[in-house]
């Protein structure tokens, strides 16, 4: 598929050193991590975008037991799920950037908070009959206990009163923030019950339709945008839903997108994202197996009118689509109901019983066409009607990543 022409350039950054920590089989360098999601707030300077890091450091236990000879965990391996988290006092943080000539500056970090300022953690929220939560572990072994309040962002929309949106993976959930990072409400899924919320440090309400909750785990709300008159928002899940169970998470060929009225949080539409075939991801294929559930969606920006980018990936192969999500294209109702069967997810994974609407898309770039921009590419962030900068998740150093900001200069106004 030809895409528009566009130039790519990687920008200048660096990542700062938060710690070292010494381990039996090396050091392992914890950097700042902002590469979750990227918005630019409409009305600001040009060149000045926000950004969000995930819950803070972790790795899977089978990684830190071959990086760092952490042998005495490799009893936890075997837990579904697992993370190590090796300074949990490192969570969720906004930082406003300037991408200035070939370069991206620091301009100043928000951690999010509590209305009293306490910076909220990044430990998985408590699970329960509607909602499966991963495990957590320090790199003792010992486990860590779940916090009502914990926030895994992965996404952000900067708003023109100061205030963000971010999108939370653990719920998943949204919550609203004020202009200096601390949270106002937090808006869960229906029916996964408030009791587990009870001693959050702000409001939670359960706003959000309750087939949220059926998430495959990890793979909540990874994106979040908001509309240019700032009446809606449409938030994307990473990967399709495990309802009713994870095989047809598996199968699955179809996203989730909700489009929301931003003052209330009630439902406009949901929208189904069509993935890629696996083998069209040309730099994953060539590292190794890659299949239909390697596949995500990391990052959703609003354009004018009902269009969206959307950055769908795998780890080596980025692609960058234009959708319209307009009411022609909406699911019926009844497709917000945990009861409905057969599923979307189920319907999605035989083609012989998908006839559901879903949103076209055409194809502005792929990095399979520019090998030198990086792997795991999250963020994007709309700069001009010609340019788009884009983001690599470091996942703070732990696996010795860094960050790295590219821009993309269209030839044409394709952004507008």
């Amino acid at each position: 598929m030809k895409t528009p022409p566009c130039r790519v350039e990687k920008l200048q950054w660096s990542d700062r050193v938060l710690c070292e920590i010494a381990l039996p089989g090396g050091t392992m360098v914890v950097r700042s991590g902002f590469g979750s999601g990227l918005t630019r707030r409409r009305g600001d300077p040009p060149g000045h975008v926000w950004a969000v890091g995930d819950r803070g450091p972790n790795l899977k236990v089978k990684t830190a037991v071959e990086l760092y000879g952490l042998d005495d965990l490799a009893s936890l391996a075997g837990k579904s799920d697992a993370k190590l988290m090796p300074r949990p006092d490192i969570g969720p943080e906004l930082a406003q950037l300037r991408v200035s000539g070939d370069r991206v500056e620091l301009v100043r970090t928000l951690r999010i908070a509590g209305p009293d300022g306490v910076p909220v953690s990044g430990l998985p929220v408590p699970g329960g009959a509607h909602l499966v939560a991963e495990p957590a572990f320090d790199l003792g072994g010992a486990p860590l206990p779940p916090d009502p309040g914990g926030m895994d962002t992965e996404g952000v929309a900067a708003l023109r009163d100061g205030g963000f949106w971010v999108s939370d993976e653990f719920g998943p959930s949204l919550a609203r923030l004020d202009s200096e990072g601390r949270a106002v409400v937090r808006l869960i899924p229906q029916g996964t019950g408030l009791d587990a919320y009870k001693a959050a440090p702000y409001k939670v309400e359960a706003r959000l339709p309750g087939i949220a909750a059926r998430r495959q785990i990890n793979r909540g709300f990874e994106a979040v945008a908001v509309s240019e008159d700032e009446s809606r928002l449409y938030v994307a899940f990473q990967s399709p839903l495990a309802h009713p169970d994870e095989e047809a998470h598996e199968k699955a060929r179809h996203v989730r997108f909700l489009c929301l009225n931003a003052t209330d949080a009630a439902v406009i539409g949901q929208y189904l994202y069509p993935l890629d075939a696996p083998e069209s991801f040309r730099r994953d294929r060539e590292k190794g197996k890659f299949g239909r559930s390697d596949i995500k969606v990391s990052e959703v920006a609003a354009l004018s009118g009902e269009r969206l980018l959307v950055l769908e990936r795998g780890s080596e192969t980025t692609k960058i689509y234009l959708v319209r999500a307009e009411e022609s294209k909406a699911l019926r109702p009844e497709h917000l109901r945990v009861e409905t069967r057969p599923s979307v997810e189920e319907m999605s994974g035989f083609d012989e019983a998908f006839d559901l609407p879903v949103l076209g898309k055409t194809l502005l770039f792929s990095s399979d066409e520019a090998p030198e921009v990086a792997a795991d590419l999250e963020g994007m962030a709309i700069l001009s009607p010609t340019e788009l900068l884009l983001v690599s998740d470091n996942d703070f150093g732990v696996e010795g990543a860094e960050t790295s900001f590219w821009r993309l200069t269209f030839a044409k106004p394709v952004l507008e």
